[in-house]
């Protein structure tokens, strides 16, 4: 059987809300580094986190990383395009995303913040409307 990029999608959106669950809200905002680049491994190392790998694709590659007592999602991608994808597709799922090239961090927002400082990026958050009453991913929340 063919893994196409849509179960990929759907089967790291599965892991990303196992892991993510509610982050803690405000915070500071601390300057924020230039994205750093390069494989899976790099990345990780430069997170200080020994990648638990998951996915190991020509287009993706995906691993479980550990903050703390926190878990989150480390992907890498081949293209551009397959991470824009692949993260339409998740997004879907609610979430937080610390999004740099061809890279994604996923977990709870107080995680994806501290990653920030180390590996640059930007945060996105996923869909409002999986979170329904309480959610984390209420709009305004990043002022």
């Amino acid at each position: 059987m063919r893994v196409t990029r849509p179960m990929l999608a759907l089967g790291g959106a599965v892991a990303i809300l196992a892991l993510a669950g509610c982050g803690s809200g405000g915070g500071h905002e601390a300057a924020v580094p230039e994205a750093v680049t390069g494989s899976l491994e790099h990345i990780a190392a430069e997170a200080e986190c020994k990648p638990n790998m998951q996915t190991d694709a020509d287009t993706i590659r995906q691993a479980i990383c550990k903050k703390g007592e926190e878990k989150y999602v480390l992907a890498t991608f081949a293209t551009d395009r397959g991470q824009r994808e692949w993260l339409n597709s998740a997004k879907d799922y609610g979430g937080y995303y610390l999004v740099g090239r061809k890279w994604v961090a996923v977990g709870q927002e107080k995680t994806v913040m501290a990653l920030q400082s180390t590996l640059g990026g930007t945060m996105e958050e996923g869909s409002e409307h999986m979170n329904p009453g309480g959610s984390h991913n209420k709009g305004g929340h990043h002022g």
